[in-house]
């Protein structure tokens, strides 16, 4: 291969993909429609909030590659991680259709994992935890920019308002707070140290080889253990109280959020 072909086959590894740009003009289109009150308000508001949500998980897989790419893996270009294509994930159905279901359904936002990273090649500790740390950290700085706009008032609109649950509301808010509770939800449940989550990901390289030996059989355990536990009424209060008193300092009440999921379901109306 010349020097040129190289440059070119490099230059692909990191060139956005057409399915990310397709997910954008969805986004931008959906937010568009909502906005103006273009059509329906609660389908345009499930577009927006999925395609949203979709791009959010492009994003918190290219914070990991990304990381890693600057932390000594360098095979992570090839992979084709860096085009920002869900397609190129190792799992597509756990790290993307998975987390799209759980939103589409009104639960949570399902933390996913999906690009291969070769931890040989980075090299120390912190590396490590900052690849880990990566991806949660999208989400956390997606949501600081959604709450920041809706508590700020940026996108109220009283010229175009609609009724949901017997209240008057303006539903480009709404539907961003419901979009920035499924990135808060995300962040929390990443960070959790359990294995199979980020969390644990980060803590790891700070444990003993005895240690991670002991826990690495359960990592396949982490989640559906976590999603075990958020199936309990107490525990699902808890944790959304948590994200609630979250959004809430950002001035955002958890009823425009509870607007926002209203609309979502468009079809429970």
């Amino acid at each position: 291969m010349t020097f040129a072909e190289a440059r070119r086959s490099r230059s692909g590894d990191r060139r956005i993909s057409p399915v990310f740009w397709v997910l954008l003009a969805v986004l931008g289109t959906s937010g568009w429609a909502v906005w103006s009150g273009y059509g329906n308000a609660g389908f345009g508001v499930f577009l927006f909030v999925v395609a949203g949500w979709m791009v959010s998980l492009c994003l918190h897989e290219y914070g990991h590659a990304r990381t890693a790419l600057h932390s000594g893996d360098i095979s992570i270009g090839t992979k084709g991680y860096l085009t920002l294509n869900p397609l190129k994930y190792t799992n597509v159905l756990f790290s993307f259709v998975l987390p799209v279901v759980f939103v589409v359904m009104g639960g949570i936002g399902l933390p996913g994992g999906a690009v291969y990273i070769e931890r040989h090649r980075i090299r120390g500790r912190l590396k490590n935890s900052l690849v880990s740390a990566a991806g949660p950290l999208v989400n956390v700085l997606f949501a600081g920019v959604l709450l920041t706009a809706v508590g700020a008032g940026w996108f109220d609109d009283p010229s175009h308002l609609v009724e949901v649950g017997g209240r008057t509301i303006s539903p480009l808010p709404a539907a961003l707070a419901c979009l920035a509770m499924f990135q808060v939800s995300a962040a929390l449940l990443n960070l959790l140290p359990v294995p199979g989550l980020d969390g644990y990901g980060i803590a790891e390289p700070w444990l003993s080889p005895k240690v991670r030996r002991a826990v690495e059989p359960f990592a396949m355990y982490g989640m559906l253990a976590v999603f075990a536990l958020l199936w309990q009424p107490q525990v699902n209060r808890l944790f959304f109280e948590v994200v609630y008193q979250i959004t809430e300092l950002f001035g955002v009440d958890r009823r425009v959020i509870w607007d926002g999921v209203g609309l979502f379901q468009f079809w429970k109306h």
